[in-house]
């Protein structure tokens, strides 16, 4: 069996390493891949960019690859596995629709909104005076948060009017983000702990996996801006028992009502 795993980070040289540890595994192709995945036994890098859609595709059908896996988001924001699909190739993948919930936190915000899931109050802006106008009104400490994918740097703390009004300009004049920041989600500030929740669906059946969380901060003690992530451990505690059954009887119903 040959594997295709789309990516090149750490997730994917997890990833593709699990995957070789299977023994009717023969050689797990990673694309891009990276300098660890490299020297991995069974891994072998492909140069074909995670937003090549077409030559993923062409390289999965002429190289017989029996199940593709997705790492990131971009790939599959932009329908990686609706066009595997179609070619017919087994991928392990949400399909374009449903990456939307990661692609565009407006998007993400105003489906919360509307079937009532808890969420922070927020509002969403293309324009900076606007913008401006709402985060005096409300005060800080605010978020302010580009709209699109920007490798999990896109959200800002800002603890005084000034750093979130910096922040409004900078995305949205398109200094920092680029298209990501031509739309910005304001959000109110909320104080707590974070979780990670990761389940696997299909649209009828749900497999709950662990709980995590994680530190994106990059200085020790919680400090500095935001990062993909600095590190994690799992189960996450704080992800209680009435927790789990909110995200699973609310979160994961409207998901698959919708056809999310």
């Amino acid at each position: 069996m040959k594997v295709l795993v789309i990516g090149a980070g750490g997730r994917e040289h997890a990833l593709g390493w699990k995957a070789a540890q299977t023994p009717n595994v023969e050689t797990v192709f990673i694309a891009p891949g990276n300098a660890g995945t490299a020297i991995e036994p069974k891994l072998e890098n492909v140069n074909i960019g995670v937003e090549d859609i077409e030559a993923l595709v062409a390289f999965a059908k002429d190289n017989n690859i029996e199940l593709t896996i997705v790492g990131p988001e971009a790939p599959l924001v932009i329908g990686v596995v609706d066009a595997f699909r179609a070619a017919g190739l087994p991928i392990f993948g949400p399909t374009e629709a449903a990456a939307q919930l990661e692609g565009s936190k407006a998007f993400t915000k105003d489906f919360l909104a509307r079937h009532a899931i808890p969420t922070g109050a927020y509002a969403n802006f293309t324009e900076i005076e606007p913008a401006i106008a709402y985060v005096r009104e409300q005060g800080a400490p605010i978020v302010v948060k580009a709209d699109g994918l920007a490798a999990g740097k896109g959200v800002i703390v800002a603890m005084t009017l000034e750093e979130a009004e910096d922040a409004i300009k900078d995305m949205l004049a398109g200094n920092a983000f680029g298209e990501a920041g031509s739309r910005v989600v304001i959000e109110e500030f909320l104080d707590g702990e974070e979780a990670s929740f990761i389940v696997m669906v299909d649209g009828e059946n749900v497999l709950p996996m662990a709980t995590s969380q994680d530190h994106k901060r990059v200085g020790d003690k919680d400090t500095g801006p935001n990062t993909g992530g600095m590190g994690a451990y799992s189960p996450a505690p704080v992800v209680t028992q009435e927790i789990h059954n909110r995200i699973m009887e609310e979160v994961i119903y409207y998901c698959s009502r919708y056809g999310i």
